[in-house]
């Protein structure tokens, strides 16, 4: 089988785009919580574990925290009761607490079982992996609240994170039940959602990750919502009244956490296979990712960009869109320009000349990144460049284009003629070329 000089396999790609992010990760601490209902799920359970002994592999430091909540209730179902609920809360009492410390502890060992999984012909094949549990969260009793007594509910008093460095130091994978211990020698039953919160603040882990049984959040066009910033979640918090519950807890967990030092918190489906990998290793990724600094920001260029900006607009440069910059060039007139970066790469550009003796400014070089078009880049950096121009103090803009006459015409650019354009502009006119010249007034 011969394949031409120029073709790339599709997995051979995908590992290339990826190579960054491996990169990236290494060494980086990610606190990952795992609902009960993944243990309980043998269909599923196999493929996440070698997805997490993956990361592991790759360098990655991981936490993991797993909940027991649907082996709580079986346990309490077979014996006839069941955990009461009052506020939203737990009321664990006595019997309940044996229930859940044996439900823990069963999902602990199963976890432990499988990621010591090394067994030829899987994808752990030769994989050695150490799991460390102990009593690294320190809780309290959640008390007598509003008149209730929740008995062995507990909340987290603070972390070990030093035993917890301790044992991410040597390599280990840290397995943290949803069980909290006081000096006094307790024992309380918590929330996973709590204990990963606190752990990720704590450590101030890069990530922490939720396992969502729910598909997650949709903006109002039903379509997913992929990154928000921490005041788009603390809006939605306020202003959604039909969050899944265990959701909600979640983007709360994520504003807690950010507001903390963690500087990015993903959701993701449990069911969609890879999920984990997806989201990690692609600039796109598949969850809902928020954000504490940023996921993407549209800002003005500095010398850093040329190069990405360079290989955003060699493409164009090709095919005779754009006029050919040099980098000696673009270096010069680094401060025209305004980039739209994610996640490190610069995926949109546009350029501000002004001249403010006729209150003209020149919009160039505008140009989407082919992966991010259709998706309202061109139009925001539209809209930047003339918030540029008059804070500058230019009352009209002027484009020359070949190809994209009617993307401008609908933004309200009419046609204009060559002795309308600056003095300066009109004598470097190519004619070879025949740019169309358009206008856009911009005074407010």
């Amino acid at each position: 089988m011969s394949t031409s000089a120029d073709a790339t396999l599709p997995n051979i790609a995908w590992f290339r785009n990826a190579a960054p992010y491996i990169n990236a990760h290494r060494g980086r601490t990610f606190v990952i919580c795992i609902g009960g209902e993944a243990a309980a799920d043998p269909e599923r359970l196999p493929a996440l574990v070698h997805d997490l002994a993956l990361l592991a592999s790759l360098g990655v430091r991981l936490v993991l925290v797993h909940g027991a909540r649907p082996q709580i209730e079986a346990r309490l179902r077979a014996e006839g009761r069941e955990l009461r609920y009052v506020n939203g809360l737990r009321v664990t009492d006595g019997p309940a607490l044996e229930a859940v410390i044996a439900a823990a502890a069963t999902v602990r060992v199963e976890l432990e079982a499988r990621l010591s999984m090394g067994a030829a012909n899987t994808p752990m094949s030769g994989v050695r992996l150490n799991v460390s549990s102990g009593n690294h969260v320190i809780a309290k009793p959640l008390g007598v609240r509003e008149g209730v007594d929740y008995l062995h509910t507990g909340e987290v008093r603070r972390i070990d994170t030093r035993s917890i460095r301790a044992q991410l130091e040597l390599g280990q994978i840290v397995l943290l039940s949803p069980l909290g211990y006081s000096p006094t020698g307790e024992v309380f039953n918590l929330f996973a959602t709590e204990i990963a919160t606190a752990t990720a603040s704590a450590l101030r882990a890069d990530k922490l990750i939720f396992l969502e049984e729910m598909p997650t959040l949709r903006d109002a066009s039903r379509a997913p919502l992929r990154q928000i910033g921490l005041p788009e979640a603390r809006a939605l918090l306020q202003n959604r009244r039909t969050l899944d519950e265990d959701i909600r807890a979640h983007l709360q967990g994520a504003v807690d956490a950010c507001a903390n030092g963690v500087r990015r918190v993903h959701l993701l489906e449990r069911h969609i296979d890879g999920a984990l990998l997806h989201e990690l290793y692609t600039r796109d990724g598949i969850g809902m990712l928020i954000s504490a600094d940023g996921y993407e920001s549209l800002r003005p260029a500095t010398i850093d960009d040329a190069s990405g900006i360079l290989a955003l607009i060699a493409p164009l440069e090709a095919e005779g869109i754009l006029v050919r910059r040099s980098r000696e060039q673009l270096e010069l007139e680094i401060g025209c320009f305004s980039v739209r970066e994610r996640d490190g790469m610069v995926i949109a550009c546009a350029a501000l000349y002004g001249y403010p003796a006729e209150g003209l400014g020149e919009l160039a070089c505008l140009a989407v990144a082919a992966d991010y078009r259709h998706q309202g880049h061109g139009d925001e950096l539209l809209e930047h460049i003339e918030r540029r121009a008059r804070a500058q103090g230019l009352h009209r803009l002027f484009v020359l284009t070949t190809r994209t006459a009617h993307w401008f015409r609908e933004r309200g650019f009419a046609p204009g003629d060559l002795d309308e354009l600056p003095l300066a502009k009109r004598s470097l006119y190519n004619y070879q070329r025949n740019s169309r010249i358009f206008f856009k007034d911009i005074r407010q």
